[in-house]
């Protein structure tokens, strides 16, 4: 008998926009809300999730936040609130962001795919992270 078991990050985009003014470039924008997560699969089923973080992006400039834990668990369980600064905290911008812990977070420009991971090129289109 064998087990197959994994470990992999993910990552969860929610149906939640917000219309702003974006404090870091002064345009129009929208708010979109994602989690980041580790999870194990025991057979290729996710089974448990934990490590999970909440962030928005701004779609006017790329500008990341980390949201707050339980801002994020409403919006993940549907509630339709509204995200003020106060719940936000600056993770980066654009390819490159900083998680807790100082844990670094890569971005494709090209597809959205994130990961944890050191690529040159993204594994799931196969453009180069660094211009």
């Amino acid at each position: 008998m064998f087990f197959m078991i994994g470990i992999r990050d993910g990552q969860k985009q929610f149906d939640f926009s917000q219309t702003v003014i974006c404090n870091a470039c002064g345009a129009y924008g929208r708010y979109e809300v994602f989690m980041t997560f580790t999870v194990l699969s025991l057979f290729f089923i996710p089974c448990f999730r934990w490590n999970k973080r909440y962030y928005v992006r701004t779609t006017c400039c790329g500008m990341l936040y980390e949201l707050d834990q339980e801002v994020g668990r409403r919006i993940a369980r549907g509630e339709r609130i509204e995200i003020t600064p106060a719940n936000l905290r600056p993770a980066g911008r654009g390819g490159q962001y900083y998680g807790q812990a100082g844990s670094r977070y890569e971005r494709c420009s090209y597809c959205g795919f994130e990961t944890t991971e050191d690529f040159e090129y993204c594994p799931k289109c196969g453009r180069r992270f660094h211009m």
